[in-house]
């Protein structure tokens, strides 16, 4: 292995500043890249010396080639920045036995990796067939996740069928996905495309998603946000939330959503918390949006509740204040193409209609159904508005404590 590593080290790839860097392949590891061997602990290997490397390092994962990857760690800190250039295939194994012993949560998982850039037109393929087949709404295992990493890169790869969530940040700041292919399909369940947790100064940007869930997502505490030129459908739409499940307390703040097409989506753009919970969901903006047969375009749900038995009623509930709605038009799959059902005690307040033009898929005139929801509009908006124009009486102070940062 030794021998191994002295080879890699002479290949070296120099930038235009001259700057040395180190290029790792898996095969220099050992890898057989046949898609039926083992080859994790070539993977571990070839990672644990580009990690290493005092120059900066390029891992490729060779084209023309599947690489059989079982449940790994990715761990940092690494000594410099780092390229993963996945231009062939890694591939999970296809059963869900093979997490024995494992923790089922996690496939790809990179943990506390600063300045890491994944690239390459490859795909990393989650295999997860019979993890749908053997679908459990407790477990929300991750293909490829990123926790408490800082200046993360994931561009132009392929991310196909996730056991259930396809790529996610955890406590990550500083991130970029973009190019991405994201896909599954529609009816695999808990399949969604990117999701957030506790993430912050984001940009996701010019990804095609579908899959069986969320397209974007984000939960906790993400603030910064931008989500720009995203194709997503089929799959739940573009969601925030859920926020305030189990009674936590989240807070999601300035976040962007524009320019994106939503197709035969079952919900659009997408506010969700659950009763009992607290924190907010302040300064959003959904705008340039096109919608083509996609059921609930616009819906603020603070009544939300994802499970077998009834929730019960509870008068604490996250607030829900300054959203804008602007420049959405296209087709609803449902009667009802605005939604916005707010809580008695923390009515959402602050919100805009602007320029808004949904119209029946079939034909007709749509609806919107508002409840103890206050705001105003602007420019035509169809179906007509039923914002309050007065604020609702507000049961208890939601003032948010302030945080410094």
């Amino acid at each position: 292995m030794a021998m191994v590593w002295l080879l890699a080290v002479v290949a070296l790839v120099f930038s235009g500043a001259g700057e040395a860097r180190v290029l790792l392949t898996l095969d220099d590891f050992g890898a057989v890249g046949d898609g039926i061997a083992n080859d994790t602990q070539a993977f571990l290997d070839a990672w644990n010396a580009a990690c290493a490397s005092s120059e900066q390092a390029v891992l490729a994962v060779p084209a023309g080639k599947t690489y059989q990857i079982w449940p790994v760690q990715l761990a940092g800190p690494c000594k410099k920045r780092l390229k993963l250039m996945i231009s062939g295939t890694i591939a999970a194994p296809a059963s869900p036995d093979e997490w024995a012993g494992r923790d089922p949560m996690k496939w790809l998982y990179v943990f506390r990796v600063d300045d890491l850039s994944v690239t390459g037109g490859g795909t990393i393929d989650g295999k997860g067939t019979e993890w749908w087949a053997r679908s459990c709404k407790r477990k929300k295992t991750k293909a490829l996740q990123f926790e408490e990493c800082r200046g993360v890169s994931v561009q132009g790869i392929t991310m196909q069928n996730g056991p259930q969530f396809h790529l996610m940040f955890t406590r990550c700041t500083g991130v970029k996905a973009s190019f991405l292919r994201v896909v599954a399909p529609e009816d695999s369940p808990n399949t969604d495309g990117i999701h957030l947790n506790d993430t912050s100064h984001v940009h996701i940007m010019d990804n095609l998603i579908s899959t069986g869930d969320d397209c974007v997502s984000m939960v906790g505490n993400c603030s910064d946000v931008r989500v720009k030129d995203i194709s997503c459908g089929p799959g739940h739409g573009i969601s925030i939330g859920s926020l305030g499940k189990n009674r936590t307390t989240d807070r999601v703040e300035n976040v962007r959503v524009d320019t994106c097409l939503l197709t035969n989506t079952t919900n659009g753009v997408r506010i969700k918390s659950w009763q009992g919970g607290m924190g907010y969901a302040h300064d959003l903006r959904f705008e340039s949006i096109v919608m083509k047969n996609v059921s609930n375009p616009i819906i603020i749900d603070q009544y939300y509740c994802d499970q077998s038995t009834p929730c019960a009623n509870q008068t604490e509930a996250v607030e829900v204040r300054k959203i804008e709605f602007v420049d959405i038009r296209g087709t609803s799959a449902t009667e009802q193409a605005i939604k916005l059902a707010c809580s008695d005690t923390v009515p959402c307040r602050e919100l805009e209609l602007r320029n808004v033009n949904l119209t029946m898929a079939g034909g007709g005139a749509a609806s919107a159904f508002c409840y103890r929801a206050s705001g105003k509009t602007a420019g035509a908006v169809a179906p007509a508005s039923c914002l309050a124009k007065t604020p609702h009486r507000m049961l208890r102070d939601t003032t948010p404590e302030r945080i410094d940062s």
